[in-house]
């Protein structure tokens, strides 16, 4: 006499479970530890902020954002140096062809403003300081342009006059002052402010 032959077990399905119509994952239970194990995914909303609850940040903004940082001794100091040295060209350049240049003092005072806010961070004391040392620099300036050449006409040494007779030649700049001479004295702090915002 034969004996029945048993029909092969089923697999075993995970966690226990039997397909629930095709879906080899109906009956799962959540994984322990697992805080989105059977959650459905929300349709997407375009709301970066939709899963936030409400008054997460303080007062319901979002932080603000640090205040700017910077050295302002070591951004003064940087203003003084690029002062003198613009200073120095601006009145070479202009002694030189025993005129003024209006592109000169802007490039003073922009120099002056860039190289101390790059250096010292973008703030107000340190953008104040470069328009008034720009300012500076551009009067220091004429007065080394009227210094050449007056050592040129008098065919002596430049430290001659500049130094030794520095007061004849501020005597000599009011004299000659005009309206163009005060307009590239104010350019050279507009564009020092100019130089600051953009190396912010």
């Amino acid at each position: 006499m034969s004996q029945p032959v048993q029909p092969p077990n089923p697999p075993q399905q995970p966690y226990g479970g039997q397909p629930a119509d095709g879906n080899p994952y109906a009956g799962q239970q959540p994984t322990p530890g697992n805080p989105y194990a059977g959650q459905q995914p929300g349709a997407p909303t375009g709301n970066p902020f939709a899963g936030q609850q409400p008054g997460q940040f303080a007062g319901g903004f979002p932080p603000a954002p640090p205040a700017p940082r910077g050295n302002v001794g070591l951004g003064v100091l940087t203003a003084l140096g690029t002062a003198i040295v613009a200073a120095i060209l601006y009145g070479v350049i202009a002694g030189s062809i025993e005129r003024e240049v209006g592109y000169a003092a802007i490039g003073v005072g922009f120099l002056v403003g860039f190289a101390a806010s790059k250096v010292g961070g973008p703030l107000p004391a340190i953008g104040a300081a470069s328009a008034v040392l720009s300012l500076g620099a551009v009067f220091l300036g004429q007065l080394v342009a009227i210094s050449m050449i007056l050592a040129d006409g008098l065919g002596v040494g430049f430290s001659e006059v500049f130094f030794e007779h520095f007061g004849d030649v501020v005597d000599l700049w009011k004299q000659e002052a005009d309206f163009m001479t005060y307009l590239f004295l104010l350019l050279g702090p507009v564009a020092a402010f100019g130089g600051a915002r953009k190396a912010a």
